[in-house]
């Protein structure tokens, strides 16, 4: 399974980034899917991750500025982040779990201030 990120790059504090995960085969609707990140000299933290029944979770300091849905039918998960600040700014990975787990390559997302 691969998974394949698109939607980074870089954009000024205040902005906004999409990004978006398409799974190379059908495992969505089976699969917690969440992102990650890690800022350089930084450990990879999760940032975001929804479950099969569509419950999220969210890292505090994105709460109200990230949003995290899926659609299984399109075997993709998106991360909507508005409001971008510095602090943002690492390499977000697509993650999948069930019994195995899934990594993306990973994706730029700098905020300049």
């Amino acid at each position: 399974v691969r998974l394949v990120e698109s939607g980074g790059g870089s954009v000024q504090a205040g902005g906004s980034l999409s990004l978006s995960c398409v799974a190379s085969r059908d495992i969505f609707n089976l699969y917690t899917m969440a992102w990650y990140r890690q800022a350089p000299g930084k450990e990879r933290e999760l940032v975001a991750k929804i479950d099969i029944n569509n419950a999220t979770y969210y890292l505090d300091s994105v709460k109200g500025r990230f949003t995290i849905s899926r659609d299984n039918f399109k075997n993709s998960v998106n991360l909507q982040m508005a409001s971008l600040k510095p602090d943002d700014t690492a390499v977000y990975y697509c993650h999948a779990a069930r019994v195995a787990i899934y990594w993306g390559q990973g994706i730029q997302v700098i905020v300049s201030s």
